[in-house]
């Protein structure tokens, strides 16, 4: 059984009586614990899709599936974890990632001992008490990964989760994230325009279109697991990233030459 499938997802978007095709026809099955990331060009509806996912907008046309059960409206089942890390600033580490169990319904103190675990899991013991403002970017992230976790979702969806890290520590968080998921083995779809890093967490790499964003490639990474840094520099997966690299230039030089000809 797939964890999550699309089938023939759709969306478009009016406004000022103009209509853009975001997405046409998106067919993809993701396997249970599989590692999946999107890449593809600035616009092409990689987020747009990732929403759709989740249940935070529908689509025009198309099914979202998890465990064969269709869904349309986002539930306990996914986990979602945002660019920006969204986490309320009156709380401590420790009540922001209990958030999403007192929203299903925990009282306060079981919500915060099914959190402790995953506060641990991401290595932020000993800040439980913490507020945001005394957090650096890159432990904001870990506590936003943290609640995503804490509700046991079956698919995790990340929404390009490191882009404003500095690079010194995007490359920590890519290598605590591979850690988590090896201890978890959630089903994870990772969008990210970073195609190294795309290549380096995932089983597969999906390639976008420009818009209107259609699957043009699935790329299977076969690169062995654990993955250390030092992988980073090998011929293996850096041929992937130029592999990639050139699907994607494809779209954006016949993205440039249709719109210079439609001036």
């Amino acid at each position: 059984m797939n964890k999550l499938e699309a089938r023939g997802i759709c969306k478009s978007y009016a406004k000022n009586e103009m209509t853009t095709e975001v997405l046409r026809d998106i067919n993809l099955t993701i396997a249970p614990s599989e590692f999946v990331s999107i890449v593809g060009a600035s616009g092409c509806g990689k987020t747009t899709f990732l929403r759709i996912v989740d249940g935070l907008i529908q689509p025009d046309s198309g099914e979202i599936l998890i465990d064969d059960r269709s869904i349309a409206e986002p539930g306990q089942d996914r986990g979602f974890v945002f660019q920006a890390d969204c986490l309320l600033p009156w709380r401590t580490v420790m009540d922001n990632v209990a958030l999403g169990l007192e929203l299903q319904g925990k009282d306060r103190q079981t919500a915060r001992e099914n959190a402790r675990p995953y506060i641990r899991l991401v290595g932020l013991q000993g800040f439980e008490n913490s507020h945001p403002s005394e957090l650096s970017g890159g432990m904001r992230q870990r506590a936003n990964l943290a609640r995503a976790l804490a509700i046991n979702p079956k698919v995790l969806l990340m929404d390009e989760p490191f882009a404003a890290l500095d690079a010194q520590t995007r490359e920590i968080m890519q290598q605590e994230l591979l850690r988590i998921w090896s201890q978890e083995r959630k089903t994870v779809l990772f969008v990210t325009h970073q195609i190294e890093e795309a290549v380096y967490l995932s089983d597969r790499v999906i390639v976008f279109t420009a818009r209107p964003g259609r699957i043009k490639q699935i790329v299977t990474v076969q690169l062995g697991r654990p993955r250390p840094f030092e992988m980073k520099q090998s011929p293996e997966l850096n041929g992937y990233v130029r592999q990639i690299w050139k699907l994607i230039e494809e779209e954006v030089l016949a993205n440039m030459n249709m719109q210079s000809g439609a001036a």
